[in-house]
C-alpha cells in the first residue's frame, strides 16, 4: 500500500530525515516512535504533501506521489491529523467537519460519515453548534480526528495525537485508534508515547537523529531491552 524508499527531507541545507525506507500494506496499523526532535513530524508531513521530498521515493498504491502536488494527496485517500490539532476555532464542530469532506467523492458520503465520527466521539454531537476554540484539548483532538475521517481515507496519518492530554484521555484516544483500524483503515501511527503505541500497533520503526534505527513487530520491540530502557524508562 505504503512504499517509502531511501526518503531524505530537508528543511533547507538543514536535513531532517535521512535515507527512511518504511513500508505499510494494507489496513495495516504501524507506528514510528522516537525522541523529540527525532523527524518524527518532519516524516509525516512529508508523507502528507505538506513537505517536499529531497530524495528517495514515495508510492501510495504504486502511485509516485512525490510527482503530485499536495492537494491531490486526500484524493489518492491519504488524510492527516496534524500535531497540536490545528482545528478553526472561529468555526463551529460540525462546520470543521465539513471541511473534512469538501472532496466531491467524500461529500457524497456526508450523513453516512457525520454519523460514523459522532458514534466514535458522541460529545461531538453535543457540541456540534459550539465553536471549537471553545473546546477542550482533548475535544479539539477529537474533532481533528474526525474531521480527517470526513474524508474518508484509506491511510490515516496521526502526528502525536496524544500530546497534551490527560491521561484519561490519552487512553480514550487511543482506543478510538484502535477502533478506526479494525474498522479497515489503515493508520500510521507518529507517538512520543512510545508504551501506547507498541500496545496497539502491528509493527513499529523508531526514528531516532532522522534515522531508522530499529524495526520489526510492535510486541517484539516492546521487549527489547535497548527500547526498554530508553523509552519506557525500565532498566534491564
Amino acid at each position: 500500500m505504503l512504499e517509502i524508499d531511501h526518503l531524505t527531507v530537508a528543511y533547507g541545507d538543514a536535513v531532517a530525515v535521512w535515507d527512511v525506507s518504511l513500508v505499510m500494506g494494507e489496513r495495516e496499523l504501524v507506528t514510528v516512535v522516537g525522541p523529540n526532535g527525532a523527524g518524527k513530524t518532519t516524516l509525516i508531513n512529508a508523507l502528507a504533501g505538506l513537505l517536499p521530498i529531497r530524495a528517495g521515493t514515495l508510492r501510495f498504491d504504486g502511485v509516485d506521489l512525490g510527482r503530485l502536488p499536495s492537494h491531490r494527496f486526500c484524493r489518492h485517500g491519504i488524510a492527516l491529523v496534524p500535531e497540536g490539532r490545528r482545528v478553526f476555532g472561529g468555526m463551529t464542530v460540525e462546520e470543521n467537519l465539513e471541511i473534512g469532506c469538501y472532496a466531491s467523492a467524500a461529500r457524497a458520503h456526508r450523513p453516512q460519515s457525520l454519523e460514523r465520527v459522532y458514534g466514535l466521539f458522541p460529545i461531538l454531537r453535543e457540541r456540534r453548534r459550539q465553536l471549537a476554540g471553545s473546546l477542550s484539548g482533548g475535544e479539539q483532538q477529537m474533532l481533528a480526528i474526525g474531521r480527517a475521517l470526513m474524508a474518508r481515507p484509506r491511510l490515516l496519518l496521526l502526528d502525536e495525537p496524544s500530546l497534551g492530554l490527560a491521561p484519561v484521555i490519552a487512553d480514550h484516544v487511543f482506543e478510538v485508534v484502535a477502533a478506526i483500524h479494525g474498522d479497515g483503515v489503515a493508520v500510521l501511527l507518529v507517538e512520543q508515547n512510545v508504551a501506547q503505541a507498541l500496545a496497539i500497533a502491528a509493527r513499529a520503526y523508531v526514528l531516532e537523529q532522522g534515522r531508522i534505527v530499529a524495526e520489526g513487530a510492535a510486541r517484539e520491540l516492546a521487549q527489547d531491552a535497548r527500547i526498554r530502557e530508553a523509552y519506557l524508562g525500565q532498566q534491564c
